[in-house]
């Protein structure tokens, strides 16, 4: 049931049906164009495995609040919510 789901509602199956179909491109061509996204996303995942996380702290607030309609200063509520409540602000 869920092969003939995904071969039939497939978006990604239903393009490359649909360019094979239509002459844009043939499965070989699919194939190694699909391969060599593969390769590049692991090379991406790869490289921000390895590289050191984000800071957040001095962006995470920035032109969110402002006491100037957003010109220059920015103003921040005593307390702001993290999704992680030990992550949150207190001002």
């Amino acid at each position: 049931e869920i092969a003939l789901t995904r071969s039939t509602r497939d978006p990604l199956e239903f393009v490359k049906k649909t360019l094979i179909e239509a002459g844009f491109a043939d499965a070989q061509q699919i194939k190694d164009t699909e391969k060599r996204i593969r390769k590049e996303v692991a090379e991406q995942v790869k490289q921000a495995k390895s590289s050191s996380p984000p800071t957040i702290e001095p962006h995470l607030f920035q032109y969110v609040f402002s006491s100037d309609g957003g010109k220059e200063q920015n103003e921040f509520p005593p307390h702001i919510r993290m999704p992680d409540f030990a992550k949150s602000k207190w001002y």
